[in-house]
């Protein structure tokens, strides 16, 4: 059974990757508003992401026998100045995520709830990737802000956000229902 300080943060994490996800729709929205559908797909693709990330954790805290709670998330942000301010947005969110899966693998470890920071292992991995991913994309649309079709060019080209993997990370977490 997973340490109790472990599930109550774990139960806040799931909140956040909810919130990220949904953060995430905003913001694809508001670039396929903008007839951007590169910039915009991206950002599906992150919106599914961190909704499957939370999902992984539903489902260890099912296999785990624990109560898995699923709590509604605030309002995301939807405007935006310039072609660059969601991703800083995005930017910040990572960051942000990226402590709370350290905060997570610490109470796990202080606990002595070895399996639990075993769990928190792929998902510290995945921050260091989203990070590199999201800090990249800023760079590019940072210098595009006066013509964002070079941020459009420059996701037609390159295999941001998905780390060029031909498949899904088979050693991620199941996913809870599975990949839906």
């Amino acid at each position: 059974m997973p340490a109790p300080a472990f599930v109550e943060q774990l139960h806040a994490q799931i909140h956040n990757e909810f919130a990220a996800s949904q953060q995430y729709v905003a913001i694809a929205v508001h670039y396929d508003s903008q007839t951007l559908p590169r910039l915009a797909a991206f950002f599906y693709r992150q919106a599914l992401e961190e909704r499957n990330h939370a999902m992984m954790m539903v489902g260890y805290l099912i296999d785990a026998g624990c109560e898995a709670r699923v709590t509604g998330v605030d309002e995301p942000r939807t405007s935006f100045g310039d072609i660059a301010e969601p991703v800083e947005l995005a930017l910040e969110q990572e960051r942000r995520v990226s402590e709370q899966i350290s905060a997570l693998a610490r109470a796990a470890r202080d606990a002595g709830d070895y399996p639990s920071e075993q769990f928190t292992q792929w998902f510290l991995k995945e921050q260091v990737e989203e990070v590199a991913s999201m800090s990249a994309l800023l760079r590019v649309v940072q210098r595009a802000r006066e013509d964002p079709m070079r941020a459009e060019e420059y996701l037609a080209r390159e295999t941001v956000g998905d780390g060029g993997a031909p498949g899904p990370d088979p050693t991620a977490p199941p996913v809870a229902g599975g990949a839906l």
